[in-house]
Parts: structure tokens; sequence; C-alpha cells
């Protein structure tokens, strides 16, 4: 078998880390093309050091020469790039068998698509590029006989409950419902009115995942399981009803399949990014991704819970975005991105995420975004009125 050359965009992220891990233990089938990172030069350094990839590519030019000349101290001979047009050009590559798209939010978007336009096999961990431009981006997989496989572990699990099966409609393959598990972050049972108290260290500190700080407040928000509700419609052709969340605290089942036939697969795993990762790395094989086998035993219980749309008023919002279409979840995107950068800077608290959302989704004016300018620009308006939004409200805190 050839070894396939695999970029990495966003190689410092958990993601990115763990897709190392994996890559590290089969050598004889994948080797490190390009990684890249948006500012973490030390890092990003070391793993150079490690898998003598032919790229690196770092956020800024300025965070680049600083790479540049750590490299050329040490002899290294990775060619540096800077920017979107250095992780485009690294996800488009005529050498690159795959792109692992982990880069956080909407910076993800262009390189992750343009891997996509050069037929990649892309391994999709950065959901905001399908929240953003949905019908578009799955077209550019289509028309340039891309591969596409969902790194979720939750898009993971239903697309290994389906056997990767693809199809205009879920029906089609006899199935009417997909349940995403949500572990209910760490918030899960505290008391609605302490929730304006909490601070981004609490937010940060999920109880069973280790992720990124951004990440970590979707997931305590539970707007990050939203967006994957609204990825999952994409990803498997499912209308906004035939997708929904349940909560439970194991974070031992990842995904729930139904069948019309009272058929019901579930997906069960460690909580563990490197097992999503090697079964999309392999498939249809299956190969060692180094995480313990799961002990049902220990486990001992697995329990199931409707979410409290007014505890997570986000997971609401995004449902509601997710009906209303590509505009609404653009604007839910975007927004969201500047409030929990503002809550992280402590400029407004946890519980202005969703009044801030609630307020940009109603002033938003429906429109077709049908080309990626259209797109992004919309996602720019969306962006200035949130940082207006936050300067008001920061100031009356």
């Amino acid at each position: 078998m050839a070894v396939q050359a695999v970029t990495i965009l966003g190689s410092t992220g958990s993601i990115g880390k763990s897709t190392l891990d994996v890559i590290g233990q089969h050598p004889d089938r994948y080797s490190v093309f390009a990684l890249t990172a948006n500012s973490q030069v030390e890092l990003l350094l070391q793993q150079i050091q490690a898998y003598n990839p032919r790229y690196a590519v770092m956020a800024s030019e300025e965070s680049a020469e600083q790479l540049r000349s750590n490299t050329r101290q040490l002899g290294l001979e990775t060619e540096i790039l800077a920017g979107v047009e250095g992780l485009s050009r690294v996800a488009s590559h005529v050498d690159v068998d795959v792109v692992m798209a982990a880069i956080v939010g909407a910076a993800g978007l262009l390189p992750t698509l343009a891997g996509a336009k050069a037929g990649k096999k892309i391994l999709l961990a950065n959901k905001e590029a399908l929240v953003m431009t949905g019908q578009l981006f799955m077209d550019a997989v289509r028309d340039n006989g891309a591969e596409l496989l969902p790194i979720d572990s939750e898009h993971n699990a239903v697309f290994q409950c389906i056997h990767g099966s693809r199809s205009d409609s879920l029906l089609d393959l006899g199935i009417n419902k997909i349940t995403l598990t949500a572990s209910g972050g760490p918030f899960r049972d505290t008391p609605i009115n302490q929730l304006k108290d909490v601070t981004p260290d609490m937010a940060c500190a999920h109880p069973n995942w280790s992720m990124g700080r951004k990440i970590s407040v979707d997931s305590a928000s539970m707007l990050n399981k939203g967006l994957e509700l609204i990825e999952a419609c994409w990803l498997f052709s499912a209308s906004p009803d035939q997708v929904e969340a349940v909560l439970h605290p194991q974070s031992i089942v990842h995904a729930l399949v139904s069948y019309i036939d009272g058929s019901v697969l579930a997906h069960l795993g460690n909580p563990d990014m490197r097992v999503p990762i090697a079964a999309a790395m392999s498939w249809p094989e299956r190969i060692s991704s180094g995480v313990a086998p799961l002990n049902l035993v220990d486990i001992a219980q697995l329990d199931f819970y409707q979410p409290d749309l007014d505890r997570f008023p986000c997971l609401r919002l995004s449902m509601e975005a997710m009906k209303a279409g590509n505009l609404a979840t653009v604007v839910l995107n975007a927004v969201n991105e500047v409030a929990v950068e503002a809550f992280l800077q402590r400029k407004i608290r946890f519980t202005d995420i969703p009044i801030v959302l609630e307020e940009m989704l109603g002033r938003a004016v429906n429109r077709p975004l049908d080309t990626i300018s259209a797109v992004l620009e919309q996602d720019q308006l969306a962006r200035i009125e949130t940082e207006k939004w936050v300067v008001d409200r920061s100031g009356r805190l």
C-alpha cells in the first residue's frame, strides 16, 4: 500500500495532535506533508522536528518569519508559508492525499474548500465549513471528486452506523432519524440562576473531553451541538426534523441511527478523538488508534435525557437557524465566534452569548447566499454588528 501524504490544518490543536499520534503509530501508511498553526510557534517547531514535513504554515507573516528563523538555526529544510494563501496551497497541493481540516471556526473555511476543489480526501473536523456554506461546500466535494469523511465523534459515529452509504434522502437508506448525543458539559446540573456568574475557566472545564477554549465554551452552552445538528443535515442529506440531540453524560454512545423497521444502531466508544480519526483515515479498513477498548462492565450505566432548552438557549437558537436556512446559520456562527471570544476576554457574561445571538438573528435580513463571496460578506457584516453590541454591553457591566 502506498504511503498517503497528509496535510493537517490546525496541527497544534487537540484534533491535530491526536491526528499526529495516529500517524505516528502507522508510519508505513501515512506521512506528514504539511503542518499549520495559528500562533503557537514553539509547538509547531517541535512538530516539525518530530515529523519533518515539506511545508509548515503560520497564520501571520510575523509568526512565519519567527518560525523560519528557528528552523534555519536548527538546519531544518521545511518551507515556511503564511496566511490563507499558504493554508490553501498545502491543502490543494498535487502531492497531498489527505487533508485533516481541524482549524477552528470560519478561519478554516477557505483552505478546507481549496482541498475539496482539488479533489482531496477531506477529514472534516471544522464543522463551520458546512455550517457556513452548506450546499456550496457539498457541491465542491461532488463536482471535484473529493471524498468527505466526518471527524466529529458524533458524525463519524453516524457514518459508521450507515456504513458510509450516501443518498439524497435518509428514507432511501431506510433511516427515519439521526440522534447525536451531548454530555451536557460542565453546567448540565448548575442552577440556571448561577450561570450569569460563570467564568471562562469554569466554562472550559469539560467533564469528558480535552478541547480548545473556544470549543469548550461552545460545548458548555451547547451551541456546539447545534452546529453539529446543522452539519449533520448536510453530511447525511437529512431534514431538520430528522436530526435531534439527547443528553448522555457518560459520552460513551456517540450517535444513534433509527431505521424504519424499528431497529436502532448505536456507536459506542471511549471519549477519545483518536477513535474517529483512525476510523476516517483508514476507511473502509480499520487500524489501531491507540485507545483502550471500551469496557461496559466498568461503565456500568448509560443515561439519556432530553436537553432543557431553557438551560441551553443556544441549542434552541441553533435549531431555529437550521430551519431558517443558510443565511441564519452563517449569522449564528459569526455572532457566536465574536461573542465567545468576548466572553473569554471577560467583556461579556456567559449568559450574554444567547442574548446577542437572538438579537442578531432577529436583525438578519434574508437573502440568497449562492457564492462564497456572499457568504463571507454576510459573515463579516454579522461580526461587525456583534462587535458593536459587545462594546456597548461591556461598557454596562
